[in-house]
Parts: C-alpha cells; structure tokens; sequence
C-alpha cells in the first residue's frame, strides 16, 4: 500500500542532498573566484595556472603537487568547512544536508592524494591530450575549464556545474575576441558592433553597402555569391555571427523566391560551411563560434511568406548541422524589431543586441529574444522535435564531420 507519510522524509532528504552538493560546488567556484580576484590567494591560484601548459600536461610533477597543495588541499577544506557548518545547523530540518559535506570530503582525499603523488590522474578537467568535445553547456568538461586557463583567466570560473558562470555572465568571454558580423550596416548589425566594441572585442563589419566606412573597425565589402572569397580572412575569426537577410514581403515572382533563398538560406549556409573549414587545430573547438540569426519566423508568422520559407528553411538545416558542428553553433531566435526589413518592429535593435550578448555570455545555445510568449514555449518544442527527427532519421559523414584533429 502506497504510504505518502513515509514518502515525504524521503523526497525531502533527497531533495535537501542535491541542495547540498549543489551548495558545495558553489563555495568551490566562489572560492575559485577569489583566486583570481582577492590578493591574499593570488599567488597560490597563479601557481595551479603555470603547471599546466597549452595542451593541459604538466610543466613539472613537483610543480603540480605544490599546486596542489597550496590550491586544491585549500580549496577542498573550505568547501568541507562551510559544508559542515550548513549540515550542522541544519540537520534539524533534514541529515541529507550532510551529502554536500560528504561529497566536499570526496574532493579533499583525492586532493591530498595528488599533493602526495598518488592519484595524479583524477582530475578529469585537467587531463592532457588534444580538445576531442565541445565546450559543454551544464556540466563543465575539459574544453569548457581549457578557456579558463588559456583564453580568458578571468571567465570559466565553474569546476563542475556551469552556474555560477551562468549568474555572473562568465560563461563566454568576448574580450580580445575577433568577432566579424554580416549584415553590419543593418540595425541589428551596427548595434552588435557597438555592444561587442563595449565587451572589449574586435569587431570586422561585414555588408554588402557601407557608406561610410569606420576607421577604427575592418570592413569586408562582400556580395551574395562571393563568400569563398573570404576564407583566408576568414581563419582569423573567432566568432561569425551571420545577421544579413532580405524580406520581399508580399512579392511572390519568381525573382524574389530566389532571392529570398539565396540571400536568407543559401548565402547563410555558404558562410556556415566557409568558416566550418577554418576550424583546424584542437583549440578552435574551444575558441570559434558560429551565431545565426534564423528569426521568430521558424515557428510564427511574419505575415510576409517567402521570409517565413527562406528562415524556416535555414533553421532546419542549422538544427541539422548542429549534430556534427566543429564548434558551438547558436541560433538567434528573436522577434520584430525596428529595422529596415521591419519598419513597424516593436522592439529596438540596440536593447536586442544587448540581450543576444547578455545571454550568450550565459551560454544560451538558443537564444530568444521577442515579446511573443508564445515563441518561448513552440520553438524549443519544435526544436527538440525536429533534432530528435534528424537523429533518427539521418547518419554523420565521419569523413567531414570534424575539422580540426
């Protein structure tokens, strides 16, 4: 017979558990934190970044137990300290706040264990070998950890789960990046250049039509037809954000079919392939990006059809090549705004461009930013259902699915 009184302890301790370790891997984080940002454990935390080099293998045994010992001995004792103290003050509520505790104490033994020269493989993100994943987007795996050390020390700050990263916007760092955006003498396009330029990035404008050209930003003057033309420039960029687009509205000739689906599907899916080859070394897994803008218009009406078709259309293929992408491939979902393709749009482009980057340094993968509730519940529902689709119903190309080795 189903007991719910027996239940209820149960599901409370388990719950309080989880709460728990999640706690501990907090503590872990902002204590990793103030490695970087508070004087007096500077130098020890400096100590755990030179032992390792680019390829994550150690600089000298001796240097990494000294690391150990002046890092992760400490950091593992606090988490088990202020573990310990929730669990004790909190005990009367529910024993599974000792989980955290436990799991912290898990950390200090192996962490005694490397200083002392045994266990010196057990620390997963720091294992040596070429980048072979992505960076993960909940948990975080060696590629996601590889940025922290060698792309931005002051970003990538989460040990195990991502969140702490996610809250403080450290999830993606855009400093010093080189990040070239198409479509850059649109609305959106210029508005992007201003709020990267702001996240300390190098931007490159690139458009068919640049009336006048900024000094102080690399312009690519480029026409539908004609991207091959740009793939050695192309290797230098770390993050393309494809942004052009046509809207014929009520056109529907046979001319402006194919210039819907040429410029909005087909010249997208050109770039898309274009800077996929660019990716060549195991680094380029954790540094290059690749943002695309495919509109609300996958899921609602634009009331301008051949839109709709052509960003649908771009969508679909973009879903299914996120199953093999080299590198982090996000998709821009967002909703009318203020430009020349929408006159009537209700948002701004500025306030859009600074949500898209807000969440992206929050590692959103699909980012939408529209005021139609609706969008947020149809578009991830038929974006799992169309990704579960192609998984099923499709296979990988060993031969060119991953560019770098």
């Amino acid at each position: 017979m189903f007991d719910s009184a027996n239940l209820l302890p149960e599901l409370t301790g388990l719950i309080s558990g989880l709460i728990s370790i999640l706690t501990a891997e907090v503590v872990r984080d902002l204590y990793h934190i103030a490695g970087h940002r508070w004087q007096p454990l500077q130098a020890w935390h400096t100590l755990h970044h030179k032992v390792y080099r680019p390829d994550l293998s150690v600089a000298s045994v001796e240097m990494y137990r000294k690391a150990e010992w002046h890092n992760d001995v400490p950091e593992a004792s606090v988490m088990v300290l202020v573990l310990a103290a929730i669990a004790f003050f909190a005990q009367a509520y529910s024993l599974g706040w000792w989980a955290g505790c436990i799991y912290s104490v898990g950390f200090l033994i192996t962490s005694l264990g490397r200083a002392n020269g045994y266990l010196l493989f057990t620390d997963i993100t720091h294992k040596p070998g070429a980048l072979d994943t992505l960076p993960a987007n909940w948990l975080v795996n060696r590629t996601y950890h590889w940025r922290h050390h060698f792309d931005q020390g002051n970003a990538y700050y989460s040990g195990t789960f991502t969140l702490v990263d996610r809250i403080l916007g450290t999830a993606l760092s855009l400093k010093g990046k080189t990040i070239a955006v198409t479509g850059a003498n649109g609305a959106l396009g210029r508005s992007l250049l201003k709020e990267l330029s702001k996240k300390g990035a190098k931007v490159i404008a690139i458009s068919s039509s640049l009336p006048e050209a900024d000094p102080e930003i690399e312009t690519w003057t480029w026409q539908v037809g004609q991207e091959s033309k740009w793939q050695v420039e192309l290797a230098k960029v770390d993050i393309l954000i494809l942004n052009h687009g046509v809207n014929v509205l009520g056109d529907r000739s046979s001319a402006a079919i194919l210039k819907s689906y040429e410029v909005n599907t087909f010249s997208t899916w050109r770039w898309l392939e274009l800077f996929f080859s660019t990716i060549t070394e195991s680094k380029h897994k954790a540094l290059k990006e690749v943002w695309i803008n495919t509109s609300e218009a996958e899921v609602n009406p634009a009331f301008s059809p051949l839109y709709e078709l052509s960003k649908r259309a771009i969508g679909d293929l973009v879903t299914l090549r996120q199953l093999d992408a080299p590198c982090v491939v996000r998709k821009l979902i967002l909703g009318p705004f203020k430009s020349s393709l929408n006159p009537v749009g209700i948002m701004s482009a500025n306030w859009v461009a600074w949500a898209i980057i807000t969440l992206a340094q929050r590692d959103f993968r699909h980012i939408i930013v529209t005021i139609n509730p609706f969008t947020y519940f149809f578009y991830p529902l038929k974006e799992i259902t169309r990704s579960l689709y192609f998984r099923l119903f499709t296979k990988s190309d060993t031969k060119s699915e991953n560019h770098a080795s």
